[in-house]
């Protein structure tokens, strides 16, 4: 379910009222591939209600380059939210996630394998409001910079 910023919150308070942990992993989540699929289903391992924080189209530009996003923000979130697993949806525009999770206060924030507990960028703000940070998904072998380079030399010559 893709929700507003105001309306994740609300519906985090109503899962915290009825007992539930809650997990947040994000992402810029372009081209949608394996490494993406099981970073996810480790996130949703980690709690009851598993939020996915996608990048904006604008802070996707800024974290990948020219010619990034491939798809809208909007297409992204929607295909994120179709995995199961993930419960909510949010699309974000700030560098980092560190707003968000001062908002949320998710129990558990998840980063993939590329990071170590003492690498996550976001690792004193968790620490801040008492929530903690597991690394889920498989190793980091699949990007979706890579599958663009396979795309684009498909077929190539030469």
């Amino acid at each position: 379910m893709i929700l507003t910023e105001s309306q994740l919150a609300a519906a985090v308070a109503r899962d915290r009222a009825a007992g539930l942990t809650v997990a947040l992993a994000n992402g810029c989540f372009d081209l949608l591939h394996v490494g993406h699929v099981r970073y996810l289903r480790g996130a949703a391992a980690e709690a009851d209600r598993l939020i996915v924080a996608v990048n904006d189209d604008r802070s996707v530009a800024a974290l990948k380059g020219a010619g990034r996003p491939l798809q809208p923000a909007a297409d992204r979130a929607e295909i994120v939210a179709a995995l199961r697993g993930v419960d909510y949806v949010v699309i974000f525009g700030d560098a980092n996630v560190e707003r968000l999770l001062m908002q949320l206060k998710p129990d558990v924030h998840c980063k993939g394998t590329d990071y170590t507990v003492d690498t996550v960028p976001e690792r004193a703000v968790v620490r801040e409001y008492g929530g903690r940070i597991a690394i889920v998904g498989d190793p980091k072998e699949h990007s979706t910079r890579d599958l663009l380079k396979g795309i684009l030399g498909f077929g190539a010559v030469d």
